[in-house]
């Protein structure tokens, strides 16, 4: 490995052989932003990745951002870079390997799907191409302006991304491009134009938890006729998604349709909110196990089974997060499964589907109550 690195010499200087950050690059790496909540395995991998791209964090051509990650509880830190710590690295292995390595030109597409070589309109472009030669093969990636775009809480674009759009479209091409050329130097390193979009404001609540305004339809309503069993209208719409988990929970106490219960229950699972704290009645409570509490206050005595039926002939059947029927509410796996994912997240275990099916061939939706609970008294300490 190049030592390249550690040419600057000093206390600072990272050597290939190191395994550990030394006491003076810790303290530097400590006054450059990076908080306490830090993890020793992050700063291992930070330290590796370093010593692979022979990026200096010191001279900030790679440095660790935290993010607050909901499922964590905490700052997860992710290495980034900048586009030009891109380009230097892929410069460094062509001059090692004696390749040839060039660009074809950047195009730039609008909204109708025309590309062009040039970008001179106001308005930002749909999304620019960049392709990459490396040792005569092509290497093309396309980046789509509306999923890099960095933006505000009133949706105004920020920074660079407010005054030169096209540019930082064109950076994020570029870097899907070089990261194709070059995958196993640019592995687990993304650009700042890349990540930019992460501390973007969280969306609109979706389905249901839009903001309606008085006299205005829903416009997610679905008739009933369409839908049977699907919202009674009796659920209020809620204002904006500065707390999402409570939002579900007021939704899920104003309806009495049940399907609307199970259909928030699934969109809680799916957004990973199940494990969080909601306050109902003055309690406070996890919202999961609340709306297992609501979908059974609202569950009715299934009808004889000659008449359950629907107009459009199919058995009325409900499930709650693929679950049993309506009548039935969350299955014992299911319940099994929302203690599982409140004991791992309240013990910082941030891979746990990977580390369930590492443990029992399978994935936990696939899995018994049983062995659900097993790994839930692994992790609670109340193991048999």
């Amino acid at each position: 490995m190049s030592a390249e690195i550690t040419k600057a010499g000093g206390a600072l200087a990272i050597r290939p052989d190191q395994t550990t950050w030394t006491p003076e690059q810790a303290l530097v790496l400590r006054q450059s932003g990076i908080s306490d909540q830090v993890t020793a395995a992050e700063l291992s991998g930070f330290l590796h990745l370093c010593q692979r791209t022979q990026l200096d964090p010191f001279s900030r051509q790679i440095y660790l951002i935290g993010r607050f990650d909901r499922r964590a509880g905490r700052e997860v830190f992710t290495p980034q870079t900048a586009i030009d710590g891109y380009r230097v690295v892929a410069h460094r292995v062509i001059a090692a390997s004696g390749e040839t390595f060039g660009y074809e030109d950047t195009l730039w597409c609008d909204k109708d799907g025309r590309w062009r070589d040039a970008w001179l309109a106001e308005e930002p472009p749909a999304a620019a191409k960049v392709t990459v030669l490396r040792n005569g093969q092509r290497f093309s990636a396309v980046a789509l302006f509306r999923e890099y775009v960095q933006t505000g809480k009133e949706g105004k674009r920020l920074g660079l991304w407010g005054k030169m759009p096209a540019g930082q479209v064109a950076k994020c091409a570029e870097a899907l491009a070089l990261r194709k050329a070059f995958p196993h130097d640019l592995a687990g390193v993304y650009t700042a134009e890349e990540m930019a979009q992460a501390d973007n404001p969280a969306p609109a609540a979706e389905r249901h938890l839009q903001p309606v305004q008085q006299g205005e339809a829903d416009p997610w309503e679905t008739s009933r006729a369409a839908a049977p069993g699907a919202w009674d209208g009796t659920a209020t719409a809620v204002k904006g998604r500065s707390q999402p988990a409570q939002d579900i929970a007021d939704v899920a106490g104003t309806t009495t349709n049940r399907a609307a219960v199970q259909e928030l229950y699934r969109q809680a699972h799916a957004e990973e909110l199940l494990a969080e704290t909601v306050k109902v009645d003055r309690e406070l409570l996890e919202l999961g196990a609340y709306l297992i509490a609501r979908g059974k206050e609202l569950a009715e005595p299934a009808p004889p089974a000659d008449n359950r039926q629907g107009e459009d002939g199919i058995q009325d059947a409900e499930i709650v997060a693929e679950g049993p029927s309506a009548a039935e509410g969350p299955s014992e796996a299911d319940v099994a499964e929302h203690q599982l994912r409140t004991a791992a997240a309240a013990a910082g275990l941030t891979n746990l589907d990977e580390e369930f099916e590492r443990s029992y061939g399978l994935p936990i939706r696939e899995a018994g109550a049983q062995q659900i609970r097993e790994m839930t008294g692994l992790l609670t300490g109340s193991a048999a």
